[in-house]
């Protein structure tokens, strides 16, 4: 027989028996996900398909990590996670491996996952169900829905009582400061590219106490050297999916124009790219570092 055909056969018989094991699932209960689809998935999922790297970290942040059989490529926070199977990117899953793994629920997130994917799964009779967080309000609600399909309600309760009181204190830090420094966040390397207005940072940026100065209808704006100098930033933050030695050497390239507010001041710092981008509980840690290096008088570092 041929292999191709073989791997055919193999992928419907498992979908058949994904079928059967749900169509004998008696606990069951309705649900709305964010994208406000009504499904219907266990009361007590067992076999759980993570989509995303940050649906992998809230998983694992409720205690839940033993119901989780798969997770995608760059699901490594925390380490535990990287021992999971993988199912492809969050952008390019890989349905038949998903399959394979006989989930009786995978859970998604609208800004990455493609609809078409989430769809197909649906016609499996696997359940897709899907969040949209934007903000850290709606990455808490996530966690909360999430922990609800997962038997963790109180867990999840917590976790996102704590989001908030982490995120009044650092608005309680930065009430008394009267100065709001110029802040360029950069992303990307060559070219450079910032973050707009509707971006995770950008909100992290105004709650701590900072001037985005890239703020704008575009989400990642790109700039040229030039544009940067012109903008005067006082705080120059640099987060890259780009590894090692890149960050040092852009830092220096930076130090290089000493007419920048930021360089006259010593005031740019390399922050871990994950920690900012994912929309998970550890944004909050993600602002109180930024608040310290916006406003690192509060804490008596003043540089």
């Amino acid at each position: 027989m041929r292999p191709r055909l073989l791997k055919t056969i193999t992928f419907w018989l498992v979908v058949a028996g994904v079928t059967f094991l749900l169509y004998l699932q008696v606990d069951a209960k309705t649900v709305v996900d964010q994208m406000r689809r009504r499904m219907t998935v266990p009361d007590t999922p067992k076999r759980v398909v993570s989509l995303a790297p940050s649906i992998t970290e809230i998983i694992f942040a409720l205690g839940q990590e033993d119901r989780l059989k798969g997770v995608t490529a760059y699901s490594n926070y925390p380490p535990a996670a990287l021992t999971l199977p993988k199912v492809g990117t969050y952008i390019r899953l890989d349905l038949e491996r998903i399959v394979a793994l006989n989930p009786d629920l995978c859970i998604a997130i609208k800004d990455g996952n493609p609809k078409a994917a989430a769809d197909r799964l649906t016609e499996l009779n696997i359940p897709v169900y899907a969040v949209n967080p934007r903000d850290i309000e709606t990455v808490a609600q996530a966690v909360i829905e999430i922990g609800g399909l997962l038997n963790a309600e109180e867990k999840a309760h917590d976790l996102a009582e704590q989001m908030h009181a982490r995120v009044q204190r650092v608005k309680n830090q930065v009430a008394k400061t009267a100065h709001r420094p110029r802040v360029f966040f950069q992303i990307g390397i060559s070219p450079i590219v910032s973050i707009g207005t509707d971006t995770f940072i950008n909100e992290l940026i105004v709650l701590a106490g900072g001037q985005n100065i890239a703020a704008g209808s575009t989400a990642y704006p790109r700039f040229n050297r030039e544009q940067v100098l012109s903008l005067a930033p006082e705080v120059i933050i640099i987060s890259s999916m780009t590894r090692g030695a890149a960050f040092e050497q852009i830092k220096a390239e930076w130090q290089s124009w000493p007419k920048i507010p930021a360089v006259q001041n010593q005031r740019i710092d390399i922050v871990d790219s994950d920690l900012f981008d994912r929309p998970t509980p550890r944004l909050v840690e993600a602002l109180e570092l930024l608040v310290q290096l916006i406003h690192p008088e509060i804490f008596g570092n003043s540089q």
